[in-house]
């Protein structure tokens, strides 16, 4: 089976911005990936004037904010660097079937590689409210509101190349039920950093302590 992968464009936030870019680009990759009917549901972000669309389905909503929380955690012991999430879909078969045995095989068809390079700010208050208003002095202000406005567009730039590539490559999405695909968030864990390897040809993710 042909395995598509996705690399997306490197954004550098802050900790705090964190929550809303990974639930904007993680939900537009699966709502533009998933073939089951859904009640899809606009959300604005709270941080960026953006607004993207969620398939309206609990338990994912649920398993993207586990994954969130939990790199997030990761960032916090692991400051100023730069790291990959990965989003892998997958099919699975059986593999050497018999009367003992029913042991399954994951074949994966699609990869997206979201960069981030997360940098704590030097030097800045605490925001005081969604849209990032801060007890800065008025220049510094400015310029915070700039550099938001800024990743904002790379942002919009990110999803773009999300709906471009989900319209272009399609030939390698196998036949399924009604149902969302089988999936895979995968985040560096606590002590370990996620080296890029791609699992249509390694059929794994490599971690490696650090």
């Amino acid at each position: 089976m042909n395995c598509e992968t996705c690399q997306l464009k490197e954004l550098e936030l802050e900790p705090r911005e964190i929550r809303d870019v990974m639930r904007c680009i993680l939900h537009t990759i699966f709502f533009h990936r998933t073939l089951t009917l859904v009640r899809p549901k606009d959300v604005d972000c709270d941080l960026f004037e953006i607004t993207y669309v969620q398939c309206g389905l609990a338990d994912l909503e649920k398993e993207v904010d586990e994954k969130i929380n939990q790199f997030i955690a990761w960032v916090e012991k692991h400051p100023n660097r730069r790291s990959q999430v990965c989003l892998s879909f997958f099919d699975e078969k059986n593999k050497n079937p018999g009367w003992f045995t029913n042991k399954t095989e994951r074949i994966y068809w699609e990869q997206w590689f979201i960069n981030l390079h997360v940098i704590s700010p030097k030097g800045l208050g605490k925001s005081r409210s969604s849209k990032g208003t801060t007890d800065l002095g008025g220049q510094a202000l400015e310029e915070a509101r700039s550099k938001r406005a800024a990743l904002g567009s790379l942002i919009q730039e990110v999803l773009f190349q999300i709906i471009n590539f989900a319209n272009e490559k399609k030939d390698h999405i196998p036949p399924i039920s009604d149902r969302i695909f089988n999936h895979e968030i995968m985040i560096p864990r606590i002590g370990e950093f996620l080296v890029a390897v791609n699992i249509c040809d390694h059929k794994q993710l490599c971690l490696a302590h650090t």
